[in-house]
């Protein structure tokens, strides 16, 4: 069931790659030139990033440990309720940049010297 385990460490690899560094850097303060508009839900769009990838992440685990076919399964399931936290972050991230660009730009405060 399991297949070649090289072929998940090459999946695992890529993934890794692909859609870490991204969120990741998004926690610690980055934007993407694309989202500059649309900072406010920035750490939710990157924690449901890290849910999907958390998916990958279990899925390959199990397979490259060549795991029993019901661990295999359990891993997949546990792996595939991490979609809908996703959904739930993505979807609370565009609700708030919604938010914040209803109410405009927020001036910067002003000393009253």
């Amino acid at each position: 069931m399991n297949g070649n385990p090289l072929y998940h460490w090459i999946g695992l690899a890529v993934s890794t790659a692909l859609m870490l560094p991204v969120p990741v850097a998004m926690l610690a303060g980055w934007t993407p030139p694309w989202m500059r508009k649309r900072q406010a839900g920035m750490r939710l769009r990157a924690y449901g990033f890290l849910s999907i990838y958390a998916l990958t992440l279990i899925n390959s685990i199990a397979r490259i440990a060549d795991a029993s076919y019901e661990t295999v399964m359990v891993c997949m399931y546990v792996g595939f309720g991490f979609i809908a936290p996703a959904a739930v972050l993505f979807l609370l991230a565009e609700r708030k940049d919604s938010r914040a660009q209803a109410a405009g730009p927020v001036e910067p405060m002003r000393s009253q010297h």
